[in-house]
């Protein structure tokens, strides 16, 4: 099953991959990742996903802990949290391949109240590496074969990705999952305040706005917060705009300054300093760094 899977990615990659060994999917959140060498870090916030590796080795960062996993298993982040990934194995004889599914929290919730689940769960931690369980493949599996019967697609999919999910929830991931679906769990409530973050980050930040939004006094927001995500609010806010920042100058190709004030700073100053912390480097260099990298045979 796992090699018709990979079988099945292969197609999809080389059909469809973009200049970054990335190709979307009609079905929304699922995506496919080809790489035919070791890649540089990345930095991401990531939304709650599920990434099935098939070939290849990954590392995933998050705060102090580092997660090192190969093809047969499955990365969870079940909340918004920042991570510095790289891909690890990879060369043109055997390339990198990984089928990205983001979490569908509406989905989760409908799921997880027909399962009677009525209760959170202690709050696991946001990120784990285990084998990918047979169901979870098998479903994944139907999922990509659909792709290739484009007139089936609006018909079934729906179906399809909610039978993910199910799997997913009654597998080794299923705790933290869980909570995603749980109106009271901490996970959900957060999950309601950094939505709110993501959709302003350029702005001001109010946090009792978002306490209020995840139905906490801001003491407990600001403890449960960083609980989850392992930085404050006004790390996440600053972690999202430098991210966006370094997009910014990558793909688009702004100046640090046009870059800077887009995602919110005044202070081109500030953010070049900040933007160092967080990189390695001040913007100039890492723009000069990374059109190295693309020009490099």
């Amino acid at each position: 099953m796992t090699d018709a899977l990979l079988d099945c990615v292969r197609r999809c990659a080389m059909a469809h991959s973009d200049g970054n060994g990335v190709a979307c999917t009609p079905i929304p959140g699922l995506t496919v990742i080809r790489a035919t060498a070791p890649g540089e870090l990345q930095y991401v916030i990531s939304r709650p996903m599920v990434a099935l590796l098939l070939q290849g080795g990954k590392r995933v960062a998050f705060g102090q802990r580092t997660f090192d996993f190969g093809a047969g298993e499955s990365l969870l982040i079940a909340a918004d949290v920042p991570t510095v990934s790289q891909i690890t194995a990879a060369d043109a004889r055997t390339p990198y391949f990984s089928l990205v599914f983001e979490l569908d929290l509406a989905v989760i919730e409908r799921l997880v109240a027909e399962m009677q689940a009525v209760a959170p769960a202690p709050d696991p931690a946001p990120i784990r590496v285990d084998a990918t369980e047979a169901e979870v493949a098998d479903a994944a599996l139907r999922l990509m074969r659909l792709l290739e019967r484009p007139s089936a697609l609006p018909i079934l999919s729906a179906q399809l990705v909610r039978e993910l999910h199910y799997w997913l929830l009654m597998g080794r991931h299923g705790a933290a999952i869980r909570n995603l679906g749980i109106a009271g769990s901490h996970a959900r409530r957060i999950a309601r305040a950094v939505s709110l973050i993501r959709a302003d980050y350029a702005g001001t930040l109010r946090v009792e706005r978002l306490a209020d939004a995840a139905g906490m006094s801001v003491s407990s927001f600001h403890e449960h917060f960083r609980a989850i995500t392992s930085l404050t609010p006004l790390q996440f806010q600053k972690r999202l705009r430098l991210i966006e920042a370094r997009r910014l100058m990558l793909s688009e190709g702004a100046i640090a300054k046009r870059a800077a004030h887009a995602v919110g700073y005044e202070s081109v100053t500030q953010f070049t300093r900040e933007y160092g912390r967080l990189f390695g480097m001040p913007p100039a260099r890492d723009m000069k760094a990374a059109r190295t990298r693309l020009q490099a045979p």
